[in-house]
């Protein structure tokens, strides 16, 4: 998984939960699949129908924030969605993409350095975004990080390391 290449799909400042994964599903929607349906649902409902595996997500400060729902991230991964880039994220939604075995990358050039619809290439090893821009540094992540996205998340990756099913 070092390598994510995908289409950017570009947002704004202050996405938060309720538009990534609207709340009246909370409690109804838990299949995989029908989450990857309704992801973006109230911000671009053109989204969840085009995605394709890979796409990247991209957004400006404060990415993620509102309620702490972790349906948020992983919504976005049953979708297919190999990365989320913002300038800044909520620190909740941030430990929430981790655990879903979502990058979530910080690079303060984010969002005006990326133009919706082109493809861009992260490498996650060696902390680099490739887009029709040029190329921009984030710091590289540590090697138990990529080892929980390479995991599938944390759950599969603490199952893994435990040598259980459980």
């Amino acid at each position: 998984m070092a390598i994510i290449k995908g289409r950017v799909w570009k947002y704004g400042d202050d996405v938060n939960t309720d538009v990534i994964f609207p709340g009246k599903y909370t409690y109804t929607v838990t299949d995989p699949q029908e989450m990857a349906k309704i992801a973006m649902e109230d911000l671009d409902s053109d989204f969840a129908k085009q995605v394709q595996p890979g796409d990247v997500v991209v957004g400006g400060k404060n990415f993620g924030c509102g309620s702490s729902r972790e349906q948020a991230a992983f919504c976005l991964k049953y979708a297919g969605v190999g990365a989320v880039v913002a300038r800044s994220f909520s620190r909740l939604y941030f430990r929430n993409c981790i655990n879903a075995g979502l990058p979530a990358l910080t690079l303060p050039e984010s969002p005006d350095v990326f133009k919706a619809g082109e493809t861009i290439e992260i490498d996650l090893s060696a902390g680099t975004i490739r887009c029709e821009a040029g190329v921009f540094k984030f710091p590289p992540l540590p090697e138990a990080v990529i080892g929980i996205f390479n995991d599938g998340g944390l759950i599969p990756h603490t199952r893994k390391i435990l040598g259980t099913d459980r």
